[in-house]
């Protein structure tokens, strides 16, 4: 099947499964966000055990392949009585590895902060909380617009994991099976589907390069 018989007959479900995975992306990357900033301010709590979790979190979950951690996700989880719909279990998957890389950005940007800006904000009589809302986290945020910008590229890439089980309708790579089973899409299916990554990727990355240098702290 040639590259235009190929888009006439199936270039809606491109279409469709693009357009659902920056869907997925976009909705697992909040999340992902606001779970890497809650597991890094547990890192970088005085409280013991709360530095146990949050780097007790960001190890596991940096070491998880993926597949496992879906697998168990849709068929371990239910014997808890823990039942999510397909998609859900994906963006739960995402959102779980891309938080525990996002908190090791989230701490690479703190380690930029001098330690004479925290010991300011303590002799001005501000508590943790307040230094981390107004002086880390801020600070951390525009640090890391680039590793953070790598990590949604990141996030749209594990989405991937949806064509391990039935969507509908399908992300960019489950709809390849989906071509291939009624059809012989073969490399040039693939290839299509690889295309709407590469895109999509280049204006995130001309994004996020855009905002960095606005945001960019000099140091």
């Amino acid at each position: 099947m040639g590259l235009t018989e190929l888009l006439s007959t199936y270039g809606q479900n491109y279409l469709s499964a693009l357009l659902a995975t920056w869907g997925m992306t976009v909705f697992s990357f909040v999340f992902v966000m606001i779970l890497a900033v809650l597991v890094t301010v547990m890192r970088v709590s005085p409280f013991k055990p709360l530095r146990v979790v949050g780097d007790l979190y960001t190890q596991v979950f940096r070491n998880v392949p993926g597949v496992a951690l879906l697998i168990v996700i849709v068929y371990a989880l239910p014997n808890l009585k823990i039942v999510f719909d397909y998609r859900t279990c994906v963006i739960v998957t995402t959102i779980l590895l891309g938080a525990a890389f996002g908190s090791e950005n989230f701490m690479s940007g703190i380690n930029t902060i001098g330690v004479g800006q925290i010991e300011a904000a303590r002799s001005i009589g501000l508590g943790f909380t307040k230094i981390l809302r107004l002086v880390v986290i801020p600070q951390a945020l525009r640090t890391t617009v680039l590793p953070m910008t790598n990590l949604l590229i990141a996030v749209m890439l594990t989405t991937a994991l949806g064509s391990q089980v039935p969507l509908n309708p399908a992300e960019l790579t489950g709809v390849v099976s989906y071509i291939n089973t009624r059809s012989t899409g073969g490399i040039l299916a693939f290839l299509i589907s690889a295309l709407g990554y590469a895109l999509t990727a280049v204006v995130v990355s001309s994004v996020g390069n855009r905002i960095d240098k606005r945001v960019r702290i000099l140091r």
